[in-house]
């Protein structure tokens, strides 16, 4: 009888924890497909409409700034081979409501071994048809 309702708590559990990881997985992909520079990899885990925002911190205050994807996309190929960067995530707060995602990476970026600056993403992911799409993402920056 206990191993019955081990296997039934498990079987009703199991899709919960499926469906909690699959968006952090898609943004997990996203950041090693980004640190390789890998566009193509990019375009598999973003909607064609996805927006992308980003909050700076400036001398002139804070500035929201949107960009395109094909100009995001562009920017990855333009670093030099030579220039090392990296976003290191310290924490995931993932939260999904049916089809709808949202997941909360808090980060540092390095360039190059050393920090450049800090800040948040803030994903939505949305579910077509089984798989997890970025659809937006916008970002804090600042200095440390």
């Amino acid at each position: 009888m206990k191993n019955l309702l081990f296997i039934l708590s498990f079987i009703t559990i199991q899709p919960v924890i499926a469906q909690e990881s699959s968006p952090k997985k898609v943004v997990d992909d996203f950041f090693s497909a980004f640190h390789a520079k890998d566009t193509t990899t990019i375009k598999q885990y973003c909607h064609s409409e996805i927006i992308l925002q980003t909050i700076a911190n400036t001398k002139e205050g804070n500035k929201l700034e949107s960009e395109g994807f094909s100009d995001f996309l562009k920017s990855l190929t333009t670093i030099p081979t030579n220039m090392k960067f990296q976003e290191k995530l310290l924490d995931y707060k993932v939260e999904i409501d049916g089809n709808l995602a949202h997941v909360w990476t808090p980060y540092e970026f390095y360039i190059n071994d050393k920090l450049s600056h800090i800040g948040a993403n803030s994903f939505t992911l949305y579910n077509d048809n089984g798989s997890w799409q970025i659809i937006h993402l916008i970002d804090t920056r600042r200095r440390k």
